[in-house]
């Protein structure tokens, strides 16, 4: 009986030990399946946070295509209006200037003709004797008439016109009527914001005439007699050239100087600067 006894035993032993494995199998099992469960339940729940996550997306694409077009819309209408307002202002801006030109003109022609009324002491008092040495009241043939206000010739046309035709007589190359155009202005209009541009076109059309001699003296006249006016960057260049033709190179290197010392930053500096490092070449 002893050795069935063991060889039960052992075989129940075997028995034993194939179950074990067997358990363990199914328990490992069993952990994997739970692990692709879990895994399948995370990645579902993926996937509906990723839905969700790409339909907020659209939203805030949309919200944001919305915003654009508005700023788009928002950036046309201020642009617009910004040029109309910039439109406005350049034509009111055409408007002022041209209203200061005229108001310039009228001030001109009120100031020629203030200039043209003779002082009150000039006038004659009506049923006065005009010598008073005379018994009889009456006035003496051989004695002096008042002159005429200077400028009497050129009653009738304002300081604008005046100018106007006397520099229509320049630009038409007709130097001698545009020089007895521009003293009469000067004569009747002696204080004009335009007596330095007359007083200049005087030195221009004598040069236009080759009289380069009274061009000197107009243009020197420019600078002593209007030292403030805008044409006497002109005028010392112009001297210089003047000097040039009548042959005096060192009178015309010294207006050049003063032109460009003087005015360095304007166009007249600039050409006389020109003309004389040209002067400066030729006379080395």
């Amino acid at each position: 009986m002893r050795p069935v006894f063991t060889i039960a035993l052992v075989v129940w032993l075997m028995l034993i030990g194939a179950a074990i494995p067997v358990q363990a199998a199914n328990r490992e099992h069993e952990q994997l399946a739970a692990d692709v469960r879990m895994l399948q339940e995370q990645t579902q729940q993926l996937q509906l946070l990723l839905g969700t996550l790409s339909e907020t997306i659209k939203a805030v694409n949309a919200r944001l295509d919305e915003q654009a077009a508005a700023d788009r819309k928002n950036f046309a209408d201020h642009k617009l209006l910004v040029d109309n307002l910039s439109r406005d202002v350049r034509v009111v801006r055409e408007k002022v200037d041209e209203s200061n030109v005229r108001l310039a003109s009228l001030t001109q022609d009120v100031e020629g003709l203030r200039q043209l009324i003779p002082p009150p002491g000039s006038m004659m008092t009506p049923g006065a004797p005009t010598d008073p040495a005379s018994t009889d009241g009456q006035s003496d043939p051989a004695a002096p008439v008042n002159p005429p206000p200077v400028g009497a010739a050129a009653v009738g046309m304002s300081p604008r016109q005046l100018y106007e035709q006397a520099f229509a007589d320049y630009a038409g190359g007709q130097w001698s009527i545009a020089i007895s155009g521009f003293e009469m202005y000067l004569k009747t209009y002696p204080r004009s914001e335009q007596a330095d541009d007359a007083q200049y076109y005087i030195g221009e059309s004598h040069s236009g005439a080759s009289n380069h001699k009274d061009a000197v003296v107009a243009y020197q006249r420019v600078i002593d007699d209007y030292p403030n006016g805008d044409m006497v960057p002109e005028a010392w260049y112009k001297l210089g050239l003047s000097y040039e033709r009548l042959g005096q190179p060192d009178r015309a290197r010294s207006a050049y100087e003063q032109a460009i010392k003087r005015f360095p930053e304007s166009q007249a500096g600039g050409l006389a600067r020109q003309r004389l490092e040209a002067l400066n070449r030729r006379t080395r």
